[in-house]
């Protein structure tokens, strides 16, 4: 037996288990490419607008920072440019999906058991890399078509794609090494997630430093991040900087191998840290154990909140100012809705993408609960004392006031770069405050779906995901493909009020809370009904 027997098996566990998301995910980010081809072609009718817009946003830190560089004003360098953050959610959901097909089967035993049959010892790496790896690589072929198909240059369509294959092909990798360091899947996110994040704040000093000729130019060149950037699609096409995304890829692919030889299932290379004899006083009640389990997830979403909205604040007040430096511009948008319309506009689209992400927080902290009781760790806490609607809500005041407290952390810093730099703090932190806060009851609409499927259909608590993939579908590309207004509205984030730019309505935030109350009672009784663990 070799150490890869059985990896075409596992691979197809891996597609059974992931059936539901790898589609969801890979035509939502071909969908949103081919979407803002359309929102382009729609708002710059003509060469003169588009190049007056790309003249402005090219110049401009805060764009350069979010989006990253911007070399020409052709409808594909402005569809590339404005989908600069998209490498990093693609790198994102690649090594959590590595992580999740690794460390976290191993952690949960299921690795062992695999293990026990005729399988070699790599082959549920070389599975979930497999899979994630084709996965992009499929994305990229359908983004190439979908922008190709749109009328845009072959050779540019297929660099866009592959842009985004590339950090998903490098950051898979990163999560096969991080799998391999700690014993516990929470932990080797968080070093993966350390790294994405790092990667990035390269790339963006880099970028930014490049616009005044400074000298921490280079620092984008060490940046998978920033590599994607540099191929350049529709701008000149660097091939070349492909074969630094397959060296580094398959380096970090050979060392993820290497250290999972030198290491026990079960185990990881960095020592677990023992923990006390005795627990401390503090911990010996469930909310206390949930604030243990939850607090670095917690502390790790509000921080990148907060980063995040520093970086959309800026970009705000580079919408203002581009607007008032560019009379063609000032204009286009005038004849659009003035610029402060465009600001709020910019301002709006900002917090329901916030609102879409801290949902995302939301099902991930509700799912601890199926997480908890799968791996065997709830029925031991349900032994004692403790009652089930108490073990959950220990799990869930997380899921409710953390999402609360990251679109916070997110409003406050949105609203003070914003206002700062516009010279009106008072007002405008008010406002992206408030637009920031009334995403709220949709955000626990979507973790109420995950309260009701882990109470009532555990096996498919998963589907939660799906459900936030179809809100971001709904939200991003909806209107761009003309769907019923039914269907839109099917979406919790449809019905939240469009602030700043329009007044606070409370009877639908009343009515979305309601629907939360509901799914999530429905949930809690079905979980206090049926079997655990629920198989």
């Amino acid at each position: 037996m070799t150490a890869l027997t059985g990896t075409g098996k596992l691979v197809r566990l891996v597609l059974r288990r992931d059936r539901v998301l790898l589609p969801i995910w890979i035509l939502t980010f071909a969908g949103l490419m081919a979407t803002i081809v359309a929102s382009f072609n729609a708002l710059f009718t003509t060469a003169a607008d588009r190049q007056s817009y790309a003249d402005a946003s090219a110049a401009d830190p805060g764009f350069t920072a979010l989006y990253g560089p911007l070399h020409g004003s052709s409808l594909g360098e402005l569809t590339v440019w404005r989908a600069g953050f998209y490498p990093v959610l693609i790198a994102l959901i690649a090594l959590l999906t590595v992580i999740r097909h690794t460390r976290t089967d191993e952690e949960a035993g299921r690795r062992e058991l695999i293990g026990a049959t005729v399988v070699g010892r790599h082959a549920g790496m070389a599975a979930a890399l497999s899979v994630t790896l084709v996965a992009n690589l499929v994305l990229a072929a359908l983004v190439a078509a979908a922008l190709a198909g749109q009328g845009l240059p072959a050779a540019g369509s297929l660099a866009a794609g592959l842009q985004l294959a590339a950090a998903g092909w490098v950051f898979a990798a990163v999560g096969a090494v991080a799998a391999q360091l700690t014993s516990g899947a929470g932990s080797a996110r968080g070093i993966a997630v350390g790294v994405l994040g790092g990667t990035w704040l390269l790339r963006v000093i880099g970028d930014v430093s490049g616009l005044s000729g400074g000298g921490a130019s280079w620092l984008s060149w060490l940046s998978p991040i920033g590599w994607a950037h540099k191929l350049r699609p529709y701008a000149g096409e660097r091939w070349w900087v492909l074969l630094l995304v397959v060296a580094l890829t398959a380096l970090l692919a050979g060392m993820a191998v290497a250290l999972e030889a030198r290491r026990d299932v079960g185990a990881g290379l960095l020592p677990d840290r023992p923990g006390p004899a005795a627990a401390a006083p503090g911990l010996r009640s469930p909310l206390a154990l949930g604030w243990r389990l939850h607090r670095g997830l917690l502390a790790a979403w509000t921080a990148g909140f907060a980063v995040i909205g520093v970086v959309l604040g800026g970009a705000a007040s580079s919408v203002a100012d581009m607007v008032a430096d560019n009379s063609n511009l000032e204009d286009l948008f005038t004849r659009m809705g003035g610029s402060t319309g465009i600001v709020d506009a910019y301002l709006v689209s900002v917090m329901g993408i916030l609102g879409l992400l801290a949902a995302g927080y939301a099902i991930q902290a509700t799912l601890r609960l199926r997480a908890e009781e799968t791996s065997g760790r709830a029925e031991p806490v349900l032994a004692t004392a403790v009652g089930r609607l108490q073990w959950a809500g220990s799990h869930l005041v997380f899921s409710i006031l953390g999402s609360a407290l990251a679109l916070v952390a997110a409003g406050l810093t949105v609203g003070l770069t914003y206002g700062l730099s516009s010279g009106d703090l008072g007002h405008q932190l008010s406002q992206v405050l408030q637009g920031a806060l009334v995403q709220v009851p949709a955000v626990w609409v979507l973790a109420a779906v995950a309260v009701a499927l882990v109470g009532l259909a555990p096996r498919f608590a998963a589907v939660a995901w799906g459900v936030l993939g179809a809100c971001v579908i709904l939200g991003l590309v909806g209107a761009a493909l003309q769907l019923d207004q039914w269907v839109m509205d099917l979406s919790p984030f449809t019905h939240v009020p469009r602030v700043p730019g329009a007044d606070v309505a409370a009877t639908p935030l009343v009515l979305l809370l309601a629907v939360a109350v509901a799914l999530g009672g429905a949930g809690l009784a079905g979980l206090r009904r049926r079997g655990i663990p629920a198989t």
